[in-house]
């Protein structure tokens, strides 16, 4: 799995050059967990197991495969989604269709390919709030699925003719001689160029050059009459541009190659992680390769900056890798859990699914540790612990789940477990000591000390990082 990128820029590129276990960065449980956290969210300690077997090359490929997470959910998992979607739609319930996407989330065999799904619903942020079409939604939020790793320019066109980002956008009112900058604006800034690479003529040129692009009978169409067929410079070039002409000399600029990089840094790569000249190198390889999202995730996941100590648990774990990647981690699935219980606590949590809070969506983040969701995924823990969110409040038996594993619940032992299922082993020196103080108690049955450890794991400070 030798990196195309290391071959062609082998002096600028070493910190994305391909991983290799060494003595100083061995393939060990700390590195499987990490792979899985970032990638998708968090495995179950079988999945963690098999790739610690089976080393790094086969792990990446089944990321990248879709194949990493076993089979879980207990019937026809396409036609139950297919169903759990319909419905929702039918029912014009938007509970149900944020319950759909937590579904996929939770039982899919391809987590890469939701996280990307997820990426794109934060990059073309659009929300149900104004559109008030849940039909719309989810063919946006499929749109994505299907084109998660595709390369950008397909993503980027697609986007652009789907009827929820022109509605949400307000292309219907972009009419020759009375122009509405919204879509121009966004296409440029968040979509493509990024902030500080365009001018504000840059803007009105590209939007009289969208002129005529609206929705009829939620599809997208073309108004000729209302298009501005005038002549237009954008980005220094002066021609009669048209839409997609504008669209293909904006996949053409450095700025957008670099865009896109620093996007996929943010989703796989801890807090300023990647330094400057590294995105640089990706943004060449990304041109390269004709803005392949496929390439470039998997030129980070495989390489030595992913894997280095600098990049693990350094970055602050999502509302949605939060909750599904406890769910999974411990097994929660067999009953399922209620997805719309779930989804309103991601909600509480602060991701709202379908409802970004603005045209740039959420900050990500040391934004997702503001007071009152701390003290919600807190909440969330103790509740998860207890079997709150599966159907008829199952009651959970740890002392089985660790046995299962062949752990003991002895507390120290089965905190250890803990450890060892969610960091890849004692974050810090004293840690399991300190949680087992926290919830060992003489009058305390010793399943009541293993859900109180279940849940005081999860709230810790340790466990908000991925």
């Amino acid at each position: 799995m030798e990196s195309t990128l290391q071959a062609e820029k082998p002096a600028s590129s070493i910190r994305w050059r391909e991983y290799r276990p060494t003595k100083k960065t061995p393939w060990n449980l700390r590195r499987v967990v990490h792979l899985h956290r970032r990638s998708g969210f968090a495995a179950t300690w079988n999945e963690l197991q098999r790739d610690l077997q089976d080393g790094p090359q086969a792990s990446i490929n089944r990321v990248m495969n879709g194949t990493t997470c076993e089979k879980t959910y207990p019937e026809d998992f396409e036609r139950m989604s297919a169903s759990i979607a319909e419905e929702a739609v039918r029912s014009n319930q938007p509970d149900r269709l944020k319950a759909w996407w937590l579904f996929q989330m939770l039982f899919t065999t391809d987590p890469l390919t939701e996280k990307l799904t997820l990426l794109w619903h934060n990059h073309f942020a659009t929300s149900n709030h104004k559109l008030e079409d849940l039909s719309l939604m989810r063919q946006q939020n499929d749109l994505f699925r299907s084109l998660a790793r595709a390369p950008f320019g397909t993503l980027l066109t697609a986007a652009l003719h789907d009827p929820a980002l022109l509605l949400w956008l307000d292309a219907p009112s972009n009419h020759k001689g009375h122009p509405n900058e919204n879509l121009a604006r966004e296409l440029l800034e968040l979509f493509t160029l990024g902030f500080g690479n365009y001018t504000e003529t840059d803007v009105k040129e590209a939007a009289r050059t969208l002129t005529g692009w609206t929705v009829i009978d939620d599809q997208f169409s073309f108004r000729a009459s209302q298009h501005d067929a005038g002549q237009k410079t954008i980005l220094n070039q002066r021609r009669a541009w048209k839409g997609d002409e504008l669209v293909e000399l904006l996949l053409n600029q450095r700025g957008t190659a670099q865009h896109l990089a620093e996007r996929l840094c943010q989703l796989f790569l801890g807090e300023e992680i990647a330094q400057p000249e590294d995105i640089d190198t990706l943004a060449d390889g990304l041109q390269t390769h004709n803005l392949d999202i496929d390439w470039g995730t998997e030129t980070i996941l495989q390489s030595e900056l992913f894997f280095s100590d600098q990049n693990i648990r350094q970055r602050v774990t999502s509302p949605t890798e939060f909750i599904i990647g406890a769910t999974r981690a411990l097994e929660l699935v067999d009953p399922p859990p209620q997805t719309m219980i779930l989804a309103d606590w991601m909600r509480k949590l602060g991701q709202d699914l379908f409802y970004p809070p603005n045209v740039g969506g959420w900050n990500g983040g040391r934004d997702w540790l503001r007071t009152s969701a701390i003290i919600s995924r807190a909440n969330f823990a103790a509740g998860l612990s207890r079997g709150q969110f599966n159907a008829n409040h199952t009651h959970l038996d740890w002392s089985s789940f660790a046995a299962k594993h062949g752990r003991s619940s002895i507390p120290e032992d089965f905190v250890a477990f803990l450890a060892d299922l969610l960091f890849g082993g004692e974050p810090n020196p004293g840690w399991i000591e300190g949680i087992v103080k926290t919830v060992s108690s003489d009058s305390h049955s010793r399943e009541a000390v293993l859900k109180q450890a279940v849940a005081t794991v999860l709230a810790s400070p340790e466990a908000q990082l991925n």
